[in-house]
């Protein structure tokens, strides 16, 4: 304990320089965590995609749709259980800033592939019963304050967009998996097609499979067959087309770890040089300690003790700040990264960068200390 006194000791002489050090860790490791849960989180949207569903879009791209005649074919392909169909809404409650996924869907045959959806059936009735009736994730109803049957209205800029499009809350879902996302908005494609002189069309086609081992099969089939088509197609299993959304954002992956990657060698130059200047300071001392008989190891052991808790120090700020601030308000990245959260992992790794900073920042000071010869830093003290 005497020794982790003189640790102490030396990290608080300078209190301003200590204090403005550990902030810069736990800024740094704030950033690096949040940066680490956007690509885990991204990685877990890939998976939630079932492989007995698959997906039929436009062959360029989802933003062209395709004809609804499609429909009566792909129920007969073989190995096609049943064919449902959604449209992006880009709807827009109040505010663009207030941003939430929002489709159009065959309502009846598109709840029926998904029961991940969890719907209490009164309310489930209700919503397939209704023209305007909405189906919204318990998420989206807690964010914005909504209650089920409260009347809300949404814009659309892609949808006549002059118009005001009224909805009632009829059904909450709850999603039995935390990735499948509690922020979406969900209402009857009959209803857009009704309430525009744009011709509605969908914006992609779900299948759902009989066997996981046909999707293949079931792929090269539709695609083949509308190769030459004006609205040619691309089939593949709904886990894929997640993983091509993800990837329409570009590599955030290499983004993230690039900025992470650069953070780090900052502030490892902030720790070093602060360090450094610790252990200049210090000289002196350092002459007494050994003449009281500290040896080369101990002193090299304090040195780097010092630089290593205020690293840590910085590391429990940063990294256990970005947990409690991230599940403590919901954060869901306006619905794009459900269930948002910084994993146990990502913790523990932010933990052990900030080791890796302590540990290198401190290993020249501490080498220079425990190797400064005792009649030099005597002749200093002089």
């Amino acid at each position: 304990m005497k020794y982790a006194r003189l640790v102490w000791v030396n990290m608080t002489r300078n209190k301003r320089r200590t204090v403005l050090t550990t902030l810069s860790v736990a800024a740094a490791l704030f950033l690096f965590v949040s940066l680490r849960s956007v690509n885990t989180t991204l990685a877990d949207a890939r998976e939630v995609g079932s492989e007995s569903r698959m997906v039929t879009r436009h062959a360029i791209s989802i933003v062209f749709y395709l004809p609804e005649s499609y429909y009566q074919w792909l129920v007969t392909v073989p190995g096609v259980r049943s064919v449902s169909w959604a449209d992006w809404f880009n709807g827009i409650y109040r505010d663009p800033r207030d941003f939430f996924p929002n489709f159009a869907v065959e309502a009846e045959s598109y709840l029926a592939m998904y029961p991940e959806m969890v719907i209490p059936e009164d309310q489930k009735r209700a919503f397939l019963d209704e023209r305007t009736a909405a189906l919204v994730g318990s998420g989206l109803m807690e964010r914005f304050g909504w209650t089920l049957g409260q009347a809300i209205q949404l814009r659309s800029p892609i949808w006549a967009p002059d118009r005001e499009w009224p909805f009632t809350i009829r059904a909450v879902y709850t999603p039995t998996n935390p990735s499948f996302g509690d922020a979406l908005f969900f209402f009857h494609y009959d209803y857009l097609y009704e309430g525009t002189s744009r011709r509605a069309q969908p914006g992609w086609y779900v299948l759902e499979i009989e066997d996981p081992a046909l999707a293949a099969a079931v792929a090269e089939t539709i695609d083949e067959h509308y190769r030459n088509s004006q609205a040619a197609t691309k089939t593949e299993t709904e886990r894929a087309f997640q993983t091509g959304i993800v990837t329409m954002y570009g590599n955030v992956g290499f983004l993230m770890n690039a900025i992470g990657l650069a953070v780090f060698f900052a502030i490892l130059l902030l720790a070093a040089n602060t360090m450094m200047m610790a252990a200049r300071e210090r000289t002196s001392e350092v002459a007494v300690l050994k003449t009281l008989g500290y040896s080369d190891r101990l002193l090299f052991a304090l040195v780097l003790a010092e630089a290593a808790s205020i690293t840590l120090i910085g590391g429990l700020l940063g990294v256990f700040g970005a947990k409690l601030a991230f599940e403590g308000t919901g954060f869901q990245g306006l619905g794009l990264l459900p269930n948002f959260q910084v994993k146990w992992a990502t913790a523990t790794a932010g933990m052990a960068i900030a080791l890796c900073l302590g540990l290198a920042s401190g290993i020249v000071p501490a080498w220079q200390a425990a190797r400064l010869p005792v009649a030099e830093t005597l002749r200093r003290v002089g």
